[in-house]
């Protein structure tokens, strides 16, 4: 009787193994790449900007163009969850920090310093 407890626990875990490794494919699987993000209501206007994120094992590291493809900024740091994505990083002085959510396979949410809505369309590389 001891044997079968100690075999069903190790089954049970080894289950509980595979169930916990297929749900993990959000946070740097889906936020890496490039991203078109448009602010809305600042005081200067709508603000659209271009997030590049790279994936480094399980973090981020990245830029922030303008619309032109010009760098404005390198990412200070980047906050993972398997839904959302903190980005921190320094435009015209000031640190601020963009939450994007994730809507559906290509289209994010969120807001820049919890003040401005921002909405985010993955950007398509032509092969």
């Amino acid at each position: 009787m001891t044997k079968f407890k100690s075999m069903f626990t190790g089954v049970f875990i080894l289950f509980l193994t595979f169930s916990v490794h297929a749900q993990t494919g959000g946070g740097a699987d889906y936020f890496a790449g490039k991203w078109n993000v448009l602010i809305k209501g600042l005081p200067q206007g709508d603000a659209k900007m271009f997030f590049v994120l790279e994936k480094k094992d399980t973090t981020m590291t990245g830029v922030v163009q303008d619309s032109t493809g010009t760098q404005i900024s390198k990412l200070d740091k980047v906050e993972l969850g398997t839904t959302s994505a903190t980005l921190y990083f320094n435009v015209q002085g000031y640190d601020v920090n963009l939450v994007m959510n994730k809507k559906d396979d290509d289209h994010v949410t969120g807001n820049l310093m919890g003040m401005f809505d921002a909405e985010g369309e993955r950007v398509k590389t032509v092969k």
